[in-house]
C-alpha cells in the first residue's frame, strides 16, 4: 500500500495544527509549527480565503492525514459510517478510533500512530491474548490489549509508556501500565473523543 515517505511536519503545517505524527517532537520547541506556523511551499504566506470545497478537503485531509490512512481506505470508513445507525459523522470518527493502531498509541506504547502501526505489523500485541498484526483491526467493548511479554523490554515500547502522562488517556480506555496491558471499555461519544476537527465538512465532501 502506498504511503507518505516525505517529512511530515510538513503535513502539519499545511493543516494549521500539530497532527502529532512526530511523537515527543511534537512537544518540543523544535515542533514545526511552533517555528513556521504558515503553509510549506514558496506562496504559503499568501494563500487566499478558502472556498466552500476548500475548506470540506482541507479538513478530509486533514483526519485522513491524523490517522494514517490512504484515501482508500479511508473513504471505506466514511461509506461503513454511512450504513450505521446514527450521526455519520460521529460513526465515522469511532470507527477511526477503533483502529488497533490507533488504541496503541492512545494507551501510550507508541509514540504515534505510525509507529504504533509498525509495531502492529511486527507482532508486538496480543488482543484477548491472540496476537494480531493486523493495524486496521476494529476492537470491541471489553477487548484487551496487551504488549507481548518478549517485547516489554524494547525500548521504544517503555519510553514510550514512560511519556504517557503527558498525553493523557481517554476516558473510553483503561490502563494498567504494570502489565502492559489495556481495556477498550466501550465506544466513545463524541464529547469523550475531544478532536480539533468538523466531521461535518467531511460527511459534505462525500456527500456530492
Amino acid at each position: 500500500m502506498a504511503r507518505y515517505t516525505e517529512s511530515q511536519c510538513r503535513l502539519c503545517r499545511r493543516e494549521a495544527m500539530k497532527l502529532y505524527l512526530k511523537g515527543d517532537r511534537c512537544y518540543s520547541d523544535k515542533c514545526a509549527i511552533e517555528r513556521r506556523n504558515y503553509p510549506p511551499g514558496q506562496h504559503g504566506q499568501s494563500r487566499g480565503k478558502l472556498s466552500d470545497y476548500g475548506l470540506q478537503l482541507r479538513e478530509k485531509q486533514k483526519i485522513k492525514r491524523m490517522y494514517g490512512l490512504v484515501e482508500k481506505q479511508f473513504k471505506s470508513y466514511f461509506k461503513e459510517a454511512d450504513r450505521q445507525k446514527g450521526v455519520t459523522g460521529t460513526n465515522f470518527l469511532v470507527l477511526l478510533e477503533r483502529r488497533l493502531d490507533n488504541t496503541v498509541y492512545r494507551f501510550g506504547f507508541a509514540n504515534s500512530r505510525s509507529q504504533a502501526r509498525q509495531l502492529v505489523r511486527h507482532s508486538h500485541f496480543l488482543v484477548n491474548g491472540k496476537k494480531v498484526d493486523i493495524p486496521s483491526f476494529l476492537l470491541r467493548p471489553g477487548d484487551t490489549v496487551a504488549v507481548a511479554e518478549g517485547s516489554r523490554n524494547l525500548g521504544i515500547i517503555s519510553e514510550s509508556v514512560a511519556a504517557m502522562p503527558r498525553r493523557g488517556l481517554p476516558a473510553w480506555l483503561e490502563l494498567d501500565t504494570a502489565k502492559f496491558e489495556g481495556m477498550f471499555k466501550g465506544y466513545p461519544s463524541r464529547e469523550e473523543m475531544n478532536l480539533p476537527v468538523q466531521e461535518q465538512l467531511v460527511v459534505e465532501f462525500y456527500s456530492k
